[in-house]
């Protein structure tokens, strides 16, 4: 144990303790022949925990950690110790990173790649003693000033190049620690104004940059999902991943829907105009569905605040999505969320992801017991139980033919309640 977290025990399942336990997160609990870790398959994540300094676009470094500014080898396998220290304390089975989390930036591309691959060899020897495994890794291609017209789609060739090269290297790495997803996280694809920006070139330029990545997957026999993260209007207006049917569409036309799935952040799907559980249902809906980043946004903010969930109704809605779209397979749960700049102290980074994981296990089991009980699956099959005995009407018939069939039948249909508010009340039940 570092001594950053020296003073702090590994936290237990405890629903009657006074200090740091859980209190509905048991990893041993089963829900349906299937264990609490193995339902949520909680994930860490890197950047925000041991990279990000608490500023914010009025202020500066708030956190002041041993290994900041990480800027040489000897820092980085310090925040490294330091990060599978906390791993530890909570217990999480999985963590995930990007490439600039783990290493520091080099001198040329080469010398950032040997980094990495440095690096890698410094946490798998962590993993291969008990550490957790790696749910996912991904590639930073947004905070250097070379992404700032963007990453696949930049005018510059060159930056398509060195992107291209980047996430090789990335995933490379990701598939030597045995990663279980592969994320493309695109916070750079959009554009501020038409005026300088050819739409049709840009999504050419990353439709085939994805079709390479897909590629190359196979090609290392990488048997994880690549994933894309929908990402709306930050920071710029014009995001082209703005949200999960529009990934959709972009993965159709590009041929990659049966390849490419969706990892859905809840604030990311506030921000775009949606509740999580929409961006999560769609994704079912639609085949794509992959993994999840829990957090929260602030509701009267227009930014990704990238709170830790503490909202027992919303996480309740959103693992009945994952649970009716089979639970996860390689994905997980991904706290990709930071503390307040003014939570200065270590066991404040405890603190947030114990009550973040208690309310994922909180959400969860009310989740499970909703449908066990069928009690929202029920009154919805009620409510288009005529389509069982009109499936007819939509198959091989022409519009011709319908209206020839509510004319001959005088038909004049009156609306029917859809119980909203009741269903509502059977949530609040369950949470």
């Amino acid at each position: 144990m570092t001594s950053y977290f020296q003073d702090i025990a590994p936290v237990t399942y405890d629903p009657q303790a006074k200090g740091l336990a859980f209190r509905h997160y048991d990893p041993q609990e089963m829900l349906g022949g299937k264990s609490m870790q193995d339902h949520l398959r909680f994930a860490v994540c890197y950047w925000h925990n041991f990279v990000w300094e608490g500023n914010d676009p009025f202020g500066g470094q708030t956190f002041d950690r041993p290994w900041f500014p990480a800027d040489t080898m000897d820092l980085a396998k310090r925040k490294a110790d330091a990060a599978f220290d906390m791993f530890k304390i909570l217990g999480v089975p999985f963590w995930c990173f990007h490439d600039h989390d783990i290493r520091p930036e080099g001198a040329s591309l080469k010398e950032s790649h040997d980094r990495l691959n440095e690096m890698a060899d410094y946490v798998q020897e962590k993993m291969e003693n008990g550490g957790p495994k790696l749910l996912w890794g991904t590639a930073n291609m947004f905070s250097n000033r070379r992404f700032m017209s963007g990453a696949s789609t930049n005018p510059d060739p060159d930056v398509f190049a060195y992107c291209a090269s980047t996430v090789k290297s990335c995933m490379d790495v990701t598939h030597r620690l045995g990663g279980e997803n592969y994320v493309l996280w695109g916070g750079r694809e959009g554009y501020e104004t038409l005026l300088n920006t050819d739409l049709d070139r840009e999504l050419q330029q990353m439709g085939r940059f994805l079709q390479m990545v897909v590629d190359y997957k196979h090609k290392i026999g990488f048997k994880g999902a690549i994933l894309i993260e929908p990402k709306p209007q930050e920071p710029t207006k014009h995001q082209y991943d703005y949200d999960v049917a529009t990934v959709y569409g972009f993965l159709k036309r590009f041929g990659l829907e049966e390849e490419v799935q969706v990892n859905v952040e809840q604030g990311h799907a506030i921000l775009a105009g949606h509740s999580f559980e929409h961006e999560l249902a769609m994704a079912r809906t639609l085949g794509i569905f992959g993994s999840i980043d829990m957090n929260r946004n602030d509701y009267q903010s227009g930014w990704d605040t990238d709170q830790f969930p503490n909202n027992a109704p919303e996480a309740a809605l959103a693992y009945y999505e994952v649970l009716k779209a089979g639970g996860f397979t390689t994905g997980g749960t991904n706290f990709d969320a930071k503390l307040r700049r003014q939570s200065l102290d270590p066991v404040d980074l405890i603190a947030a992801h114990v009550g973040g994981m208690d309310i994922c296990a909180r959400g969860l089991k009310a989740a499970y017991a909703m449908l066990a009980d069928d009690a929202l699956e029920a009154p919805r099959r009620e409510r288009y139980a005529g389509w069982e005995t009109s499936d007819h009407l939509v198959e091989g018939k022409t519009l011709e033919q319908i209206a020839d069939y509510a004319e001959s039948r005088g038909l004049d249909p009156q609306p029917v309640s859809g119980r909203q508010e009741i269903l509502e009340n059977i949530v609040n039940r369950y949470v």
